[in-house]
């Protein structure tokens, strides 16, 4: 994940103290959503009894939580956005973009407090199980904006007392003027267009990509009649009310416990055991490596970040060049999003409105195939450089050894998978489920878990889920634009004129969906692409499981690629090399997935006969 770079004000203490406060309520809310979901798969087939208010209140505290952490992330400066050009400019240009950022995510929280209250007040029904008015979820929207502007009025670094106030300030100028004059200044433009050329240039100006989408919306509807203006926050309210989403925040948790758990380093030192032996064997252990823990986290990122910790500084000691190391395990990190259960994989099923479990069927064998592929370039660059073969074959005590003490953390993927696919529980309960077994595993088993790195963990795992949940909906109404003026189908019937042939067809969108991979953090390019794209594939007989695997694969080598290239800025960070560096050994490994996509693409079969023989 690329975040705009923190700033290095020293805020007064009330802002300390209550964002501090925040993030311990956001935090309880997440790990309180968490246990209702437990407490529901308990209930289910422990007490043989079904609750029906649990998923109500999964889903009423995950939304509370997002829109509290939003204006946590706002304070940080931690919001997603792509980095290109700011932290080339001086030092004087980079405090004016700094102003310029304040003042376009004011306007976006003015735009969220005034149609959320509006929206809130026209709310007038309940939640069915819960008997809760609708009002106090929708509420999360205008509360969460509120203080992310309360905030905004802290200090700017380098900058006078007042200078926060008066980007607020400037903020309420900005939206009144884009309300007001929003008509006539966009003249005859389609709301499709205004909505695309505000947000893509707000983007690429590196303000937020949740605010950029949040004005790029409302600018688009401000030419429609008032009433349409809460459409922006009617969307956003209902846009997390989604059982299906809070799987997130349950497989980040998941992930962020393994690692400070010591699951992780049992998975490591298994891989090692096994293949560490041949040539470029620790190449081998660091793909081996990544596809067990692909399975249990379903984070590119935290993966990336901890397997770099325990492999680059020990395969730079038996020889491999840094770059190499570090490149190999940005690479093998992208299975995490192409194994189940990815979490790529659950936003588009969300977004698509297409089953999980069939997905995560579908995207098995594609998976297996790029750790296959990475494993053969690894090898291939391994024998050419010397890399390896100096580790004697481990033993078969040693191999059993290591294979007991992985055993609990290997069980995680087949009860994910298996548990989705056999209908035990939802991809959401998987999701509580492998939180709740990472935290027995990390507590009693490996006995990694303190206080101190299990709270940092929850923070850590909140903030990410808060980072990609509050982009999901800021993303509803930019669809709903779309939808509302049959963009999709626009699109559908020019490639339709452009080609008849849905693998030529395929093939074009690949080539689009990289171009966007390399601009664009693959949560955001699937929250705006996916609502346009898929109306156009299944209208030429794409069958849409299929699709969504390969827009995944696409999308996770726009994290190998620059300028965004987030798994190799992040591998490279941690294992101290040159990015540069890291990105030119990249370029194999690359090649290998591109291959794999294409055969991805070109024979469905790949896909769909998983899908077809133990699809649920």
């Amino acid at each position: 994940m690329d975040h705009v770079a923190p700033t290095q004000s020293a805020p007064a203490l009330p802002y300390r103290v209550l964002t501090k406060l925040l993030e311990t309520i956001t935090v309880l809310l997440m790990l309180s959503a968490t246990s209702v979901v437990v407490l529901q798969v308990f209930c289910r087939y422990i007490l043989n009894a079904s609750l029906p208010w649990p998923e109500e209140a999964a889903q009423f505290l995950f939304v509370w939580a997002v829109f509290l952490g939003m204006a946590v992330l706002t304070f940080r400066d931690r919001h997603i956005a792509i980095s290109l050009f700011v932290p080339k400019l001086s030092e004087k240009s980079q405090a004016i973009h700094h102003v310029f950022v304040k003042v376009a995510t004011a306007i976006g929280c003015i735009v969220l407090v005034i149609h959320g209250i509006d929206f809130m007040n026209r709310a007038m029904q309940v939640l069915p199980a819960l008997r809760i008015p609708l009002r106090y979820l929708f509420m999360a929207v205008p509360v969460g904006s509120a203080l992310t502007l309360l905030f905004l009025t802290a200090p700017i670094h380098g900058l006078r007392w007042w200078s926060g106030i008066a980007s607020v300030i400037a903020g309420v100028f900005g939206y009144y003027a884009l309300r007001e004059a929003g008509g006539m200044l966009f003249g005859e433009a389609s709301s499709t267009t205004i909505l695309m050329i505000v947000t893509m240039l707000l983007i690429f100006a590196e303000v937020p990509i949740v605010y950029a989408l949040v004005i790029g919306s409302f600018a688009g509807l401000t030419p429609l009649p008032p009433l349409m203006l809460v459409t922006v926050t009617q969307n956003m309210s209902g846009a997390l009310n989604s059982f299906t989403l809070l799987a997130i925040p349950f497989f980040i948790l998941a992930a962020a416990v393994m690692n400070v758990g010591g699951i992780t380093v049992r998975i490591v030192d298994l891989a090692y055991h096994l293949v560490g032996h041949f040539r470029g064997g620790l190449a081998q252990a660091n793909i081996v490596t990544n596809v067990m823990l692909a399975g249990v986290s379903g984070s590119s990122t935290a993966d990336a970040s901890a397997t770099a910790k325990l492999l680059v500084p020990e395969m730079e000691k038996h020889g491999y060049s840094r770059p190499f190391s570090c490149a190999l395990t940005a690479a093998s990190s992208t299975l995490a999003n192409m194994i189940p259960p990815g979490l790529g994989l659950i936003i588009y099923a969300a977004l698509a409105s297409v089953s999980v479990g069939a997905l995560f069927i579908g995207t098995i064998v594609p998976g297996l195939m790029v750790a296959l592929a990475l494993s053969f370039v690894a090898w291939v660059i391994s024998v050419r450089s010397g890399y390896g073969g100096t580790k004697d074959r481990s033993s078969g005590g040693e191999k059993w050894r290591s294979f007991l003490l992985a055993t609990p953390a290997l069980c995680l993927p087949v009860m994910i998978v298996g548990g989705v696919r056999f209908g035990i529980f939802t991809a959401t309960e998987a999701g509580a489920m492998a939180f709740v077994f990472a935290l027995l595993c990390g507590a009693f088993i490996y006995r990694g878990l303190t206080a101190a790195n299990l709270s940092s963990a929850f923070r850590e795992a909140v903030e990410d889920t808060v980072a990609v949940a509050v982009i999901i909906a800021a993303a509803s109404p930019f669809a709903w634009i779309l939808t509302f003026e049959q963009t999709p189908q626009k699109i559908a019937e020019w490639l339709a004129a452009l080609t008849g042939n849905k693998i030529l067809l395929l093939l074009l969108i690949n080539l689009l969906l990289i171009f966007v991979g390399l601009f664009i953090e693959m949560i955001a390019a699937m929250v705006i692409l996916v609502p346009i794209l898929v109306p156009v594939v299944v209208a030429a007989g794409v069958d849409p499981l299929q699709f969504g695997i390969i827009i995944v694969m696409n999308l996770v080598i726009g994290a190998l690629t620059p300028p965004l290239g987030v798994l190799v800025f992040t591998t490279a960070r941690v294992g101290g090399a040159s990015s540069t560096a890291v990105f030119r050994a990249i370029l194999p490994f690359i090649a290998a997935q591109v291959v794999v996509l294409l055969l991805v693409t070109m024979i469905p079969q790949i896909t769909l006969l998983p899908i077809k023989f133990f699809g649920p």
